[in-house]
C-alpha cells in the first residue's frame, strides 16, 4: 500500500466493543530509524532526534530492533521512555549474539548482559521480548528447553538475572526493577524442523508465543496460539522486507487480528497441532517489517484504520 507525505494523526487501537470481550491490539513497525522514510513517512525537515516522537504520535507501539544488533545503553532506554507517551509500549528484540551466534547455547552470561543493558528502564512501557532464530538453526528440544527455562517471567526475575552481568557492563548496567510486572516472550522460527506438535506443546508449557510471520514464503507461516497473547510480524507477502500490502491483504490480517483478540481463531488457521487454545480475550501485537521501500509505516497505519471501531 502506497504512502503519502501528509501528516499523521495519532491513532489508538485499544479495546473494541466491551472491554471484557476483547483484548488490546498494538500496531506499529519494526524499528523507526530509516533514512528512506524521511520525506515519505517523516515530514521533510523533521530533525532525526524527533523521529521517535513522530512515530509514537502515529502508533501506540514499536518494535525496538537496535537491541538485536548490539547491546544498547541505559541512557538510550531512558531517553526512549521519556520521548514516548505514557501508554506507549515497546516490544524489544533479543540480541543476535544470543540467537544467531550462540544459537541459544550457553547463553547465561549473554542473557544477564542483555537484561542489564537498560531494558528495565522502559518500566511500564516494556512489552514482549522477541527472540528471532535464523533460518539455518533447526529444532533442538533440549537446547530450546534450556533457553526457555532461563527466560525471566517478571521484572523482578529480570533484575536478578541482570545483576549477574559480566565485567563488560561495569559502569553501564541497570539492574533495578522499579515495580514487579509480568514479562512476555515470543519466538520466531525459520526452519521447517519446527513444524512438529512437540514444539508448539513446548512453547505452550512455557507460555511463550509462537510468532505468526508472513515472509513471502521464505519461512514457515504458523498460526498456533501458544500463549495468552499473539505476536505477528508482517515482512512482506510477495517480496521479503520490500513489498507493500494491498488493501485486500490488510483487511485479511485485520479479520485475523479480530479473531485472536476475541479469543477465537480463524477457521483456516495454519496450525501444526489441533486447536487447544482456551477461548479468552488475547492481546495482539502486530509489527510491519517491510521497510525497504518505506511501506511499513503506511501499511501499519492502514491496518489501524481497518481495525478502528
Amino acid at each position: 500500500m502506497g504512502g503519502s507525505s501528509a501528516p499523521y494523526a495519532r491513532v489508538r487501537v485499544r479495546h473494541y466493543g466491551r472491554s471484557m470481550q476483547r483484548g488490546k491490539v498494538y500496531i506499529g513497525t519494526s524499528g523507526w530509524t530509516y533514512p528512506h522514510w524521511r520525506g515519505t513517512f517523516y515530514p521533510k525537515g523533521l530533525a532525526q532526534r524527533l523521529e521517535l516522537t513522530h512515530a509514537a504520535q502515529t502508533f501506540d507501539s514499536l518494535e525496538l530492533n537496535g537491541s538485536f544488533y548490539s547491546l544498547q545503553r541505559p541512557g538510550s532506554y531512558g531517553r526512549w521512555f521519556r520521548e514516548t507517551p505514557d501508554d506507549f509500549v515497546f516490544a524489544v528484540k533479543g540480541g543476535r549474539f544470543i540467537t544467531h551466534l550462540k544459537r541459544l547455547r550457553g547463553v547465561e552470561s549473554a542473557l544477564a548482559n542483555f537484561y542489564a543493558s537498560g531494558v528495565l528502564l522502559l518500566a511500564h512501557k516494556l512489552g514482549p521480548f522477541l527472540w528471532q532464530l535464523p533460518a539455518h538453526v533447526p529444532y533442538d528440544p533440549q537446547v530450546l528447553e534450556s533457553f526457555l527455562t532461563q527466560l525471566p517471567r517478571d521484572t523482578t526475575q529480570a533484575a536478578a538475572l541482570a545483576a549477574g552481568h559480566d565485567e563488560r557492563l561495569h559502569g553501564r548496567a541497570w539492574t533495578r526493577a522499579e515495580h514487579d510486572a509480568p514479562l512476555r516472550h515470543a519466538l520466531e522460527v525459520r526452519h521447517d524442523s519446527f513444524l512438529t506438535p512437540d514444539f508448539t506443546a513446548q512453547l505452550r508449557r512455557h507460555g511463550v508465543a509462537l510468532v505468526v510471520a508472513d515472509a513471502a514464503g521464505h519461512f514457515p507461516l504458523i498460526e498456533d496460539v501458544t500463549a495468552d497473547f499473539v505476536y505477528v510480524r508482517l515482512h512482506g507477502s510477495r517480496e521479503l522486507y520490500a513489498s507493500a500490502y494491498t488493501e485486500e491483504e490488510l483487511r485479511y490480517w485485520a479479520a485475523r487480528v479480530r479473531c485472536w483478540q476475541e479469543g477465537s481463531e480463524p477457521t483456516d488457521a495454519r496450525r501444526i497441532a489441533a486447536c487447544t487454545a482456551s477461548l479468552r480475550p488475547r492481546d495482539v501485537y502486530v509489527y510491519f517489517d517491510n521497510d525497504i521501500h518505506a511501506h511499513a509505516p503506511h501499511d501499519a497505519r492502514a491496518l489501524v484504520r481497518f481495525l478502528a471501531p
